[in-house]
């Protein structure tokens, strides 16, 4: 593919994360630092929220699956990977850990593990989402190009 059509199918790729709701603004922001001097910044970013995300995601599993769950703790961990989603931007994931928290504070287990469910529905979309970004990212460099400014 020539460099001028991976960069047009880049622009509509990212118009698609932003439209469905995958991304929000802070993920423009993260982009706008990323220069020169660092061109690696926002898969470096994004990737240490891939693994926060799957530790928090792997947390919340084991105190779900305990015979008394610590609902202070799952809450801790739903407020972490809050604030996470939303440094970066993966908004879907961020707007489900609201109803996620309120089930913590009525201490609903099953209702947890249905919020923890679609959590990681969420992560495992706009991870693959990034990935194929990033992926359409490295092809535009490979083939001499520039990677377009969205904004």
């Amino acid at each position: 593919m020539e460099v001028g059509q991976l960069q047009r199918s880049f622009v509509e790729y990212m118009a698609s994360l932003f439209r469905e709701g995958f991304l929000d603004a802070q993920f423009s922001q993260l982009q706008q630092l990323q220069d020169d001097s660092n061109p690696d910044f926002v898969v470096e970013v994004v990737s240490l929220f891939f693994e926060d995300s799957e530790r928090l995601l792997n947390d919340l599993t084991m105190a779900l699956d305990q015979p008394n769950v610590d609902f202070k703790q799952v809450d801790a961990h739903v407020h972490q990977l809050k604030g996470s989603s939303s440094s970066v931007g993966a908004q879907r994931v961020k707007n489900c850990c609201v109803p996620f928290r309120n089930c913590c504070e009525e201490q609903n287990t099953e209702t947890c593990l249905r919020c923890l469910q679609q959590i990681k529905q969420e992560y495992l979309l706009v991870k693959n989402k990034l990935q194929t970004l990033f992926e359409l990212e490295q092809q535009i460099v490979a083939a001499g190009g520039a990677i377009p400014m969205v904004q």
